[in-house]
């Protein structure tokens, strides 16, 4: 993979800080620029990805009832944990 040269415009608050942090690293401001770029860039991506793959399960027509959910997140942290609901709404009981 090549790498090719891009600019950006940073306040210069955020420049110090940028330059700060390399530092603390021991690193060059641009590594650190692209280290943040690319999480962002992946955590974006991540999310159209989960975005996509809850609309394809709606599309199904399976559901959780909010009943079943609520009760099973009222148990959290207590003796009487519930495992994790499964679907009780199917397209063929929808009316």
């Amino acid at each position: 993979m090549t790498n090719s040269p891009y600019t950006i415009r940073l306040d210069e608050t955020l420049k110090k800080a940028l330059e700060y942090e390399a530092a603390l690293e021991e690193r060059p401001p641009a590594q650190l620029a692209v280290r943040a770029i690319r999480a962002m860039v992946q955590a974006r991506q991540a999310k159209r990805d989960a975005i996509t793959t809850a609309l394809q399960e709606a599309e199904k027509g399976r559901f959780i009832s909010s009943d079943a959910m609520l009760a099973w997140i009222d148990s959290w942290d207590s003796q009487n944990e519930k495992p994790e609901p499964s679907t009780d709404i199917e397209p063929h009981s929808v009316q």
